[in-house]
């Protein structure tokens, strides 16, 4: 009843569910004012965003809603037209089926408009409703919906033919599978999260920590791990929180985002048998919390566990809610300490708790839950899938950049290139210490530093928690063996081969007083990096414990030349270790002796991709420094570990090609390289590290860069080939062929695909040529190989593989039974491939073009696909389309003349132009709605562009049409009938046309009439022909006798009574057919467009093409080019470049327009030397445009100061104009960030897409000091941000925001010594790369650095900024102190590598002047070096060996990550403020 039926002209009628697009304009008005007057308007009316887009000269409004959202709206409507046919057919069973299917996605997409919906639940709920939505088509017979790997509908625009034929394959056995499914009532909703788990290499588990329940009284540390209680062992690193003894976190700002994601995990943990979330609560105070404040404070002290089974949650058996909160019971320690002597580690005491049959376990569970409150852990938890890149971005309201990622301990399953670690992991083992003389056991504390001949340092207790310089192990009170089991993380410096850890164990007094007199009683120490280069091993290390002086102890000279563990029978390292009953060193100066008494033990766990524990590997990795065992080192990579090889995938196939592009001129390492290769590959192939194939696919694709390589891999394959073609001995040749996948896939990526693909193709021809009678497995592998190189060649740029294309059309016709295959060549050849083609035809070819049209006939009236692949069927149609015309033109040139004419070869074509028009798939008034739009929107109606061709065909016959009478009337006449207005008009006048050629060559028109009679009565029984053909048929006859010449008015009689005759037929068959047919109903048109009023692109492309003919020459135009007079062609494409660039604006082609704007500009500075003329196209004075600007505002008043205008300017009601010059402000894209990317590229963003631009102005503050004006000048600063990025589609563009901050001297001190910096490298990276460029500059600039008859810089500095006055009354800025150091250190490496490229192009003439400069540099350097310290620049000449890369880049990239770490960033300013 709702629905409103218009009767009035100005009524339109509408259906519950229709969208009106209000236009603007009058009506719009009324009918928004009619609306307002309605109390309840949204109760009926529903208003929402609208966009108008261009499609094919059309505007297509359509709603801003998600695509996904328009797809069930659309669907939704479809299948409720559907819906009511069944119903009315009383099909009871699908009616309720399809009802069902209804409301679940309408209940699917209210979801969807919410917007609430976190993103992994909207994926699971996307794939839900694509699922329902292509079942629903199915069962409904409608057409199938292809999609993506994200369930997005397949593009046929962007995807090529064979992964469009792909994914309607993989489609239709994925709905067939979905309706077994629902005919067995299998319900498979919610089995497939276990299923998307297994599915996944890499797996995460989220934790968020709600509350800690438990009255401690002082501060503790709770360290969150996962554990495998069978193994006994702990699996990840610890999550550390600092916990107060208020009950909150000490970081206040952690309250409520204790986070962590535990990631990492493999497929291997999920398939432990059990996976505990574990605990472990250290105190830190007293050493008993029954003891007063008086008493020792600060010790960290065993407290007890919490510890809970997730086994079942990160698994994916139980799907856990983010917001369901677990509660993790605590068990004391104490409660443990008299159940096992002596008393377990924390780590420990999980496996006590979880055996059932542990005797106190009933009695500790009874204390703990028999009380009110229980102590423990309350924790959200949710199993996540993928590596912590992709839950970001999966669950960004989960996981953002504040959660804190504990990694596993050891590596991930697959290792991805570009995830780069160096950990190594420290377990306090155990120890076992003496009394000695004293009466009671020694409470032992052990201290450890990670220290090099320095002092530096870096250990993390865990993830969360920042760097501390020293470890400080948990206290077991009066323990002789205590156990600690404790691990923590060690982050190893860049000088490995300089670390050590030292140990020092202390005696721990309960009494303060007592505590204080306690020293040092023991050490014990061990290296990170053996001498042979190689890292500490994995595992258990016993240690030398050593006694001696306090102080000693601290003295590194006096141990580190001592050997650090203790010798093991077979331990294979004897050098460094001593005996176990050693108790003495023999020549050992440093006043230690060894403890025989005491032991000590640790072990580690390195997880690094730059530090190998493999001698051999190590030799690979690092071969440019010890060339001469390069081939040793290369025979021994067969015997290394499988493990340690992938561990280091990357940076060993990188060194292999290495080795091989540095020795491009001989083959000494060519066998050895490959054999290499081949191994790595084998190795792969293995069921083990099956999984590092996607490893070996993503370092093929994204960092392989040998462009070289194929000569070598295909010398060697080819060599090993010949032997084993002699049938002599090939050892490798079996594993060279298992691996032959991957050698093609490099051979190919080292740009060597021209070579390749002729000779395959040479091959697959053969093959198809004689598919008919081979065997079905080489039938379907020939095939399979075909559309492997469509597939490639589609993705490629295919203007290159011209060629190749060409021979594949050659053998096109044995693919009579492979359509995809044929459509996919045909798609991929464009204008050039064809013209290239057709310009060697000769008249021997006809054949091949009979046979082509015969072909393509064929494969349109077979239906070779099934009914509902309509995207497969269109882009066929289209792809046919497109060479058929291309072929008509062709004929048109070649063959249309008396003496060329072939009438069977056009007969084929007329034939096949007819069958393509009035194939089924193409007769859309046999559509629903919907799909007709659809395609509309995406094709357009191909019947008419075929149609048209026809009829200019036929009219360019001449005196050949005859031949096609009466053999063509019946096709074009089933042509006519197609119901499409504008075909119609066009080929109805045809059938008169047919009738004068007859009457001129026979005096009759009887062949045609009798014809056109019989054919007419079989169509319009078919179902051909309406009311609206009769009309059209008299209006063309009407036409034709207004039109044409006195001899067929002549027989207008005749042809008035054919006419009649034909009339009368009509109405007669139509009224026959509408009796005996029930399913006659008017049509409605669904949906109005908008023309567009002006299409300025296409006008443009029109004329671009006019202005190719044309050269840049003074040679006068040819008279068809002549416009407004005589003209020379330079003037006249001038004019038409500046029409055109016009045109391209108005149709915003800003891209298209810039080109011609180049070639322009490039003419009038470099061929007729205009430079007004170039002015006007590129450059504007500031003056010019300050002057420009006050003539359009001639009111105006023009401010002559750069200062930022005050209040009473702002608000006053004059105008006023500033001009001054703004730096653009680099924004380097993020997907550029921290990579060798060359200058070129970074140079290329300092000038565009830029939106932020600095103003910066220097003033005084403060005393001023006449000899250092640096003290006090200070820069203020205004940053200006534009609406959008310039350069852009007009000149200049709004500032939306305005920002002053302010530099203080010492960031300005900062910011200019970066910028020198930047500077000499930019000058090395130049002259380095163009041995061309003059010398004087360089001179100049390092001269002016180094020399102190010039120099200011950095003394200034260091007068102004480097003393005790400053740095008292300027605490806060010791961080940037330590900055400006640094930057005035790294000057001297960089000034080092300056003056050394300055004294290889110096000239003789110059020499003394770089004599002194050098003289001058050595002093500088000395004293720099003393007063800041040493830094080392990589070697500038070896880079030259490489692959041309930004040295720039990399030098700078590496200065700026060492200087972080030792300062704070440059630049950051004092005082800040926004303006808008």
């Amino acid at each position: 009843k709702w629905n409103f039926v218009g009767q009035g002209e100005k009524q339109l009628s509408l259906e519950v569910g229709d969208t009106v697009h209000i236009q603007e304009g009058e009506w719009k008005n009324k009918l928004s004012s009619q609306f307002s007057k309605i109390t309840k308007v949204s109760e009926f009316v529903q208003f929402s965003s609208m966009c108008v887009c261009d499609s094919r000269d059309e505007e297509v409004v359509m709603s801003t809603e998600m695509p996904l959202v328009k797809e069930v709206t659309t669907t939704l409507r479809e299948w409720g037209s559907i819906w009511k046919q069944l119903f009315v057919a009383n099909k009871e069973g699908r009616v309720k089926q399809v009802q069902r299917l209804m409301w679940e996605l309408m209940e699917w997409r209210s979801q969807l408009l919410s917007g609430t919906l976190p993103s992994d639940e909207f994926k699971e709920l996307k794939q839900k409703v694509t699922s329902k939505i292509d079942y629903g088509n199915k069962i409904l017979e409608l057409d199938q919906v292809v999609r993506d790997e994200d369930g997005n509908i397949l593009d046929p625009e962007r995807a090529s033919v064979i992964s469009l034929f792909r994914a309607h394959e993989e489609a239709t056995a994925k709905i067939n599978e979905r309706i077994k499914e629902e005919q067995s009532n299998v319900q498979t909703d919610h089995s497939g999260i276990s299923a998307r788990i297994q599915s996944s290499p890499t797996h995460s588990l989220y934790v968020f920590v709600r509350n800690f329940v438990c009255r401690i009284g002082e501060d503790s540390e709770l360290f969150m791990s996962l554990y495998d209680p069978i193994k006994q062992c702990i699996i990840s690193e610890n999550y550390l929180i600092r916990w107060g003894k208020e009950g909150f976190p000490k970081e206040i700002d952690l309250l409520n985002n204790l986070k962590v994601v535990f990631t990492d995990l493999g497929n291997k943990d999920l398939s432990r048998e059990k996976i505990y979330l574990i605990c472990q609560i250290v105190r830190v105070g007293r050493m008993d919390l029954r003891m007063d404040k008086k008493y020792t404070q600060g010790l960290r002290r065993p407290f007890g566990v919490a510890v809970m089974d997730i086994s079942d949650i990160i698994k994916g058996k139980i799907e856990c809610d983010e917001e369901k909160q677990f509660f993790i019971p605590f068990f004391p320690y104490v409660l443990f300490s008299s159940c096992v002597p002596p008393p377990l580690p924390l780590s420990c005491l999980f496996f006590s708790i979880r055996l059932v049959n542990f005797p106190p376990y009933n009695s500790i569970s009874n204390i703990i839950f028999s009380l009110s409150n229980p102590p423990g852990l309350w924790v959200t938890m949710k199993a996540l899938v993928g590596d912590i890149v992709q839950i970001r971005k999966e669950y960004p309201h989960l996981v953002d950049r504040s959660t804190v990622v504990a990694r596993k301990l050891g590596f991930p399953e697959i290792i991805m290139p570009g995830d780069v670690r160096n950990d190594i992991y420290l377990t306090l083992q155990a120890g076992d210490f003496d009394k000695y003389n004293k009466t009671t056991q020694k409470t032992v504390e052990v201290i450890m530093w990670v220290c090099d001949e320095e002092g530096k340092n870096s250990i993390c207790l865990g993830a969360g928690d920042k760097a501390v310089s020293e470890y400080r192990s948990v206290i077991y009170y009066q323990i002789k063996q205590p156990r600690w089991m404790e691990t923590f993380k060690v982050f190893p410096l860049e000088e490995m081969h300089r670390i050590h850890l030292r140990f020092m164990f202390r005696h721990r007094s309960s009494h303060e007083s007592k505590d204080k007199s306690e020293k040092n009683f023991a050490m014990a120490f061990v290296r990170l990096m053996k001498e042979d280069g190689t890292v500490l091993q994995d595992g258990l290390h016993d240690l030398v414990v050593f006694k001696g002086d306090s102080k000693r102890m601290e003295d590194v000279s006096s141990y580190l030349s001592l050997p650090s563990t203790r010798h093991h029978h077979g331990d294979p390292h004897k050098g460094a270790t001593v005996s176990r009953s050693s108790s003495s060193l023999s020549g050992s100066g440093g006043g230690l002796s060894v403890s025989s008494r005491d032991s000590f033990s640790i072990s580690t766990l390195v997880c690094s991709t730059k530090l190998t524990q493999n001698v051999g590997l190590l030799g690979l990795l690092k071969w440019r420094t010890r060339p001469e065992l390069l081939k040793g080192n290369l025979e021994k990579l067969k015997i290394i570990d499988g493990e340690e090889v992938v561990k280091f995938l990357q940076d060993t196939l990188d060194a292999l090609f290495n080795i091989m592009m540095e020795h491009s001129q001989t083959d000494d390492y060519d066998i050895l390289v490959f054999d290499a290769l081949i191994y790595i590959i084998g190795l792969i192939a293995d069921r083990k590290f099956q999984h590092f194939n996607t490893v070996l696919e993503a370092y093929i694709k994204q960092h392989f860069s040998a462009t070289l390589a194929y000569k070598k891999l295909m010398s060697v394959l080819k060599r090993y080939l010949d032997v084993s073609s002699r049938g002599e001995q090939c050892e490798p040749i079996l594993r060279t062929l298992k691996a032959l996948e991957y050698i093609f896939k490099f051979i190919v990526r080292s740009q060597c695909r021209d070579v390749l693909l002729p000779m395959m193709l040479r091959e697959l021809s053969g093959a198809l040529a004689s598919m008919a009678d081979g065997p079905h497995d080489e039938r379907r592998n020939s095939l399979e190989l075909l559309n492997n190189i469509l597939e490639v060649l589609s993705r490629d740029n295919v203007v290159r593989y011209t060629a190749a294309i060409y021979i594949l059309y050659v053998y096109m016709h044995f693919l009579i039974s492979v359509v995809a295959c044929m459509t996919a060549i045909l798609s991929q050849m464009d204008d050039r491939h064809y013209d290239t083609y057709i310009e060697t035809f000769t008249v021997p070819d006809l054949d091949f073009l009979m046979e082509s049209f015969i072909l393509f006939k064929d494969q349109i009236g077979k239906h070779v696909y099934p009914s509902d692949w309509m995207a497969m069927i269109m882009v066929q149609n289209r792809v046919f389309l497109r060479a058929i015309n291309t072929y008509a033109d062709t004929m048109n040139q070649k063959f249309l003349s008396n003496d060329d004419f072939e009438v069977q070869l056009w007969n084929n074509y007329f034939h096949l132009a007819v069958a393509f028009i009035t194939q089924e798939s193409l007769q859309l008034q046999h559509f629903s709605p919907t799909k007709r739009n659809k395609i509309l929107a995406k094709y357009g109606d191909m019947r008419s562009l075929i149609g048209f061709a026809i009829r200019d065909i036929w009219y360019k016959l001449g005196s050949h049409k005859i031949c096609f009478i009466p053999g063509m009337v019946g096709p074009i006449l089933e042509m006519t009938l197609i119901p499409e207005e504008e075909l119609r008009r066009a080929t109805i006048p045809i059938f008169f046309d047919m009738i004068t050629c007859e009457h001129a060559q026979f005096g009759n028109f009887h062949k045609f009439e009798n014809e056109i009679i019989l054919k007419l009565d079989h169509e319009v029984e078919g179902g051909g022909g309406d009311e609206r053909y009769i009309v059209h048929f008299l209006l063309a006859f009407e036409n034709v006798t207004l039109n044409t010449c006195h001899k067929f008015l002549s027989n207008k009689p005749q042809v008035q009574h054919f006419v009649s005759l034909v009339k009368g037929l009509l109405i007669r068959l139509l009224d026959y057919r509408t009796v005996m047919s029930d399913d006659s109903r008017n049509n409605r048109m669904s949906c109005t467009v908008n023309l567009l009023g002006e299409n300025y692109t296409e006008a443009a492309y029109t004329l671009l093409l006019h202005s190719r003919l044309l050269k840049w020459s003074d040679d006068m135009c040819s008279p068809q080019f002549e416009l407004h007079g005589s003209q020379t062609q330079r003037q006249l494409k001038e004019t038409l470049y500046d029409t055109i660039i016009d045109y391209f604006d108005k149709g915003k082609m800003w891209e298209e327009a810039i080109t011609l704007c180049k070639e322009l500009a490039e003419q009038y500075e470099n061929e007729i030397f205009d430079y007004e003329l170039l002015s006007k196209r590129l450059y504007e004075r500031r003056e010019d445009f300050q002057n420009q600007l006050m003539s359009q505002f001639p009111s105006s008043v023009r401010l002559n100061t750069t200062t930022m205008p005050g209040d009473d300017i702002r608000n006053s009601p004059l105008q006023y104009i500033q001009c001054f010059t703004v730096q653009p402000v680099l924004e380097i894209p993020p997907r550029l960030k921290n990579k060798p990317v060359p200058d070129q590229i970074i140079n290329f963003y300092k000038s565009n897409y830029v939106q932020r631009f600095h103003y910066s102005r220097p003033v005084r503050k403060g005393p001023v000091d006449p000899n250092n004006e640096f003290a006090s000048m200070w820069i203020e600063r205004t940053t200006f941000t534009t609406v959008y990025k310039l350069p852009g589609i007009l000149r200049w563009f709004e500032a939306t925001d305005m920002k002053h901050t302010t530099l203080s001297p010492l960031e300005n001190a900062i910011e200019t010594m970066d910028s020198t910096n930047d500077k000499i490298l930019t000058m090395i990276n130049q002259y380095q790369a163009d041995w061309s460029l003059p010398i004087n500059p360089l001179s100049m600039l390092l001269n002016g650095i180094v020399d102190p008859a010039v120099m200011g810089g950095f003394a200034k500095y260091e007068k102004a900024f480097f003393t005790e006055e400053y740095t008292q009354q300027h605490p806060e800025d010791r961080d940037k102190l330590l900055r400006l150091k640094d930057l005035i250190a790294w000057q001297i490496p960089l000034l080092g590598g300056g003056i050394s490229l300055h004294g290889k192009r110096v000239t003789d003439d110059l020499r003394p002047f770089h004599e002194r400069m050098e003289e001058c540099f050595k002093q500088l350097k000395k004293k720099v070096e003393k007063e800041y310290g040493v830094r080392e620049l990589p070697d500038l000449d070896e880079r030259k060996s490489t692959r041309p890369r930004s040295m720039l880049r990399s030098i700078r990239q590496s200065i700026i990550s060492i200087s972080s770490l030792q300062g704070s960033e440059c630049g950051t300013p004092t005082k800040s403020q926004a303006d808008r």
